[in-house]
């Protein structure tokens, strides 16, 4: 007892022993993402191509190159047994996790294949394997692809520029923004946060405005974490 509390105290105890483990058999939602048992998974410190994004050849063709690597992710891992530790939960409510099958580090797997690149906003774990994949021209690093970050925040302004025109207006004093996401989660934004202004009310979405905190809470909807 005395030796683990000196641990403690000395901030040597190895971080797995305090994080969340987990596993399940895997079902692939798309290149980064996927149900670990019961669990949504965002894997932790890569960043795969969106379903749908757009890719090009070096001839000039283009090809859906978020759709092809979800589905080159589930021919590898599709039912196969995870073991996951929790790092973080995202603003969709997704528990953010490193994940491993037969002991292989998926997200060292998908960057070193070039199925995924590193997402050093949030970790450098896979610097050095994407850059040895980029060497190697593997996977996406044969095409033209903007990274994934870039891909969802033009979406986002594109969204956000066509639906303008039509948004609803809020309601005076009325300005907190209710989302529904794709998984119909229920996330409503203050002005001020992260995401605030790039969130459009599509009313025949089911998303609104509400006029205080407690109404949204009172409707089922939950403040973004950012």
């Amino acid at each position: 007892m005395l030796r683990i509390c000196l641990l403690i105290g000395l901030g040597l105890v190895p971080l797995s022993a305090a994080a969340e483990e987990f596993g399940g058999l895997i079902r692939v939602i798309d290149g980064d993402t996927f149900d670990v048992g019961e669990t949504r998974v965002r894997l932790h410190g890569i960043d795969a191509p969106e379903l749908g994004q757009i890719c090009t050849n070096p001839d000039g063709g283009t090809w859906d190159c978020g759709t092809w690597v979800a589905e080159e992710v589930r021919a590898r891992i599709e039912g196969r047994e995870a073991r996951c530790e929790a790092v973080d939960t995202d603003r969709y409510d997704r528990t953010v996790a490193r994940c491993e099958v037969v002991g292989q580090d998926l997200g060292r797997m998908l960057v070193a294949d070039g199925l995924a690149l590193a997402y050093r906003k949030y970790s450098m774990a896979y610097d050095l394997d994407e850059k040895a994949a980029v060497i190697a021209g593997r996977g996406l690093h044969e095409v033209l692809m903007a990274r994934p970050e870039d891909h969802r925040r033009m979406v986002r302004e594109e969204r956000a520029a066509a639906a303008s025109a039509n948004a609803p207006a809020a309601r005076a004093g009325c300005n907190i923004k209710g989302n529904r996401s794709g998984s119909d989660r229920r996330i409503y934004h203050m002005p001020g946060q992260a995401d605030y202004d790039a969130t459009v009310i599509t009313e025949a979405k089911g998303e609104r405005w509400f006029c205080s905190e407690a109404e949204a809470r009172a409707a089922g909807w939950r403040r973004a974490k950012r």
